[in-house]
C-alpha cells in the first residue's frame, strides 16, 4: 500500500505522541497441515468476481494437500467449495417426504469454518441445516450443528453498486467448529403445514424447494499473522497506519465532519506507522483534543478504544475490492451477533475474522468483510470493513439501513446464550467514540430511510433507536434475545462515557 498524506487541519496532538504501539493479542496454534487425505479427494475452485480462480482449492498430485504458501506480509487461506446432491433414501421413508440433500460423512482439507451458499441471492433456504465435523488428525467426530438459514439480512442494499454489480450468492451464517478435517452435512426442506380440507390427512404436504446451485464452503483462515515489534513514528513526517493507507483525500469524502475526520485521521497518522496492527486508545482529553470543535462547543466524545487494525487480525487486502464505499454521516449504529457460535477462544478470535471475511467475499461475493466492526467474547475491538475507522463507511450489515449507519457484530451466538460484559462494554466504548465523531446522542432516537427490507418497505422513514439490534431493521432474531436485552445497558454506558 502506498503512504498517503493527510491534510493538516491545524490540530496538536502532543498527548498522543507518547503512546507506543500496542503488540497484537497472541497468535493461535498454527493449524495441522501434515494430515494425508486420499487421492480421491478432489474440490471445486472457487472463481472470484474479478475473473480469477481461488486455485488452493485443487488437489495436490501426490494427494498430499499442503497450506498455501504465504507471505511475510499476509497469511494464507483457503475455501473448499463442494456442490450438495440428494442424499441416498433410506429404506423406512415416510412416503411424501422431503428429500435431503448434503455430503455423505467425508475426509477433507483442514478448514475451521462451515457455511452453505447458492446460486440466486434473492432466494431464501427455507429448511434446516445441519453440520458435524472430525478434529484434525483425529477419529473424533462432533455433534450435529445447526447453521443459520437466514442471512440474507446481513446484506448490501437492493439496488446498490455492491448488490447489482457483484455476482452475490444466497448463504447462511457462518459456523465456527474449529481446526477439522472431516464433514458431514445434511440440508432438509422444509414442510408447510397441510391444508386443512377435507381429504388432506390423506394428502402429503409438497415440501419447499431448495434453492438451486447449493455448495457447501469449507474455510481455512490461514495462519495468524507474526507478531510486529512496536515502534515509533519517523519525527520528519506523518506516516499512515494500513487503516487509512489508499484512502482518498479528505476533500474527496463527503462533506459531513470533513474537518474532523481529517483530525482524527492525522491522530492516528501521527501515533502509528504504515501497517500498524493496533490503533492505540486516547484518553477522553486526548480523543477531543483530536477534532476540530468550534470555540465553545460542548464535545460530547467517549474515549477512542484500543482497536485492532485489519493488518492486526491479517486482512488479505487481495480478496477485497480495491475501491472503498462512503456515506455521509454516521447517525446509528446496529449491533449484530455473527451467529458462528460461541466455541472459540479470544485468541482464535483473528482466526474466525479471516474466516468470516473470505466466506463474505470469496463465498458470498460481497466486495469486503459486511460489518465496519467486530467485538469479540473478551471485549477486544477490530476494524472490520476497510476504509478508515473514522470514516462513515458503507458497510454490508443490515439490509436496508446500511446508508448513514455502522454495523458491529459481537462474535458468537446469543439466542440462549447471555453476551460477556467484557463484550457489551466493548460495544459501549467503541459507539461513544464513533458516533461523537458525528454528533450522536447514543441514549437518542434517529429517523433513517429504508432502503428496502422484509420489515419497512423502501422509502419509509423509520424511528428507532442511535444504538439498534438488527431486528429493528429486519424481520431477524439477530443480534439473539439475549445480546438484545443489553442494549439498553449499552445505550446508557454509552452516553454517560461521551458526558452526557
Amino acid at each position: 500500500m502506498r503512504a498517503l498524506l493527510v491534510t493538516s487541519v491545524g490540530v496538536t496532538c502532543a498527548a498522543a505522541l507518547t503512546l507506543p504501539l500496542a503488540a497484537p493479542a497472541s497468535s493461535a496454534p498454527a493449524l495441522s497441515s501434515a494430515s494425508a487425505r486420499p487421492p480421491s479427494l478432489t474440490t471445486e475452485p472457487r472463481t472470484d468476481t474479478s475473473g480469477t480462480t481461488d486455485t488452493s482449492g485443487t488437489t495436490a498430485p501426490d494427494g498430499a494437500e499442503p497450506r498455501a504458501a504465504k507471505s511475510a506480509a499476509e497469511p494464507a487461506g483457503s475455501t473448499q467449495s463442494l456442490p450438495l446432491a440428494p442424499l441416498a433414501v433410506p429404506s423406512n421413508r415416510v412416503a411424501g417426504a422431503p428429500t435431503v440433500h448434503g455430503l455423505p460423512q467425508r475426509d477433507a482439507r483442514p478448514f475451521s469454518l462451515v457455511g452453505v451458499v447458492w446460486d440466486d441471492a434473492e432466494a431464501e433456504l427455507h429448511g434446516t441445516v445441519q453440520v458435524r465435523t472430525r478434529a484434525t488428525g483425529t477419529t473424533r467426530w462432533s455433534d450435529w450443528q445447526d447453521v443459520e438459514t437466514h442471512n440474507a439480512d446481513h446484506a448490501a442494499d437492493l439496488g446498490s453498486a455492491e448488490r447489482e454489480g457483484r455476482t452475490v450468492r444466497g448463504a447462511t451464517a457462518p459456523l465456527w467448529v474449529g481446526d477439522s478435517d472431516g464433514v458431514e452435512v445434511r440440508v432438509r426442506p422444509e414442510s408447510p403445514a397441510t391444508p386443512e380440507s377435507p381429504g388432506s390427512q390423506d394428502r402429503a404436504a409438497t415440501p419447499v424447494p431448495l434453492p438451486e446451485g447449493m455448495r457447501l464452503e469449507l474455510v481455512d483462515p490461514g495462519e495468524d499473522p507474526a507478531p510486529e515489534p512496536a515502534r515509533g513514528a519517523p519525527a520528519n513526517r506523518a506516516a499512515v497506519p494500513a487503516v487509512f493507507a489508499d484512502t482518498p483525500p479528505t476533500a474527496a469524502l463527503p462533506e459531513v465532519l470533513t474537518a474532523e475526520i481529517a483530525a482524527a485521521s492525522a491522530v492516528n497518522a501521527e501515533v502509528a506507522e504504515l501497517g500498524a496492527t493496533v490503533i492505540p486508545a486516547l484518553t477522553q482529553a486526548e480523543t477531543v483534543e483530536s477534532v476540530n470543535l468550534a470555540p465553545g462547543a460542548k464535545p460530547y466524545i467517549g474515549p477512542r478504544p484500543k482497536i485492532v487494525t485489519r493488518k492486526g487480525w491479517g486482512a488479505d487486502e487481495k480478496l477485497r475490492e480495491r475501491n472503498f464505499g462512503y456515506t455521509k454521516s454516521v447517525k446509528a449504529a446496529f449491533v449484530h451477533h455473527s451467529a458462528t457460535g460461541n466455541n472459540y477462544t479470544c485468541k482464535q478470535a483473528p482466526s474466525v475474522l479471516r474466516s468470516i471475511y473470505r466466506y463474505h467475499v470469496k463465498s458470498s461475493g460481497w466486495r469486503d468483510f459486511g460489518y465496519n466492526f467486530a467485538v469479540d467474547k473478551c471485549g477486544n475491538i477490530y476494524e472490520g470493513r476497510a476504509g478508515g475507522v473514522t470514516k462513515a463507511v458503507l458497510g454490508a450489515h443490515t439490509l436496508g439501513f446500511n446508508t448513514n449507519t455502522m454495523g458491529i457484530a459481537v462474535l458468537g451466538s446469543y439466542g440462549s446464550t447471555n453476551p460477556p460484559a467484557a463484550a457489551v462494554t466493548a460495544v459501549s466504548k467503541l459507539t461513544a467514540w464513533k458516533l461523537g465523531l458525528f454528533g450522536a446522542n447514543p441514549k437518542g432516537k434517529v429517523t433513517l430511510v429504508s432502503g428496502g427490507s422484509n420489515k419497512y418497505r423502501k422509502g419509509v422513514k423509520v424511528k428507532m433507536n442511535v444504538i439498534s439490534g438488527h431486528r429493528d431493521g429486519f424481520a431477524t432474531e439477530c443480534p439473539g434475545a439475549r445480546l438484545y436485552k443489553k442494549l439498553g445497558t449499552a445505550r446508557t454506558s454509552s452516553a454517560k462515557l461521551q458526558g452526557r
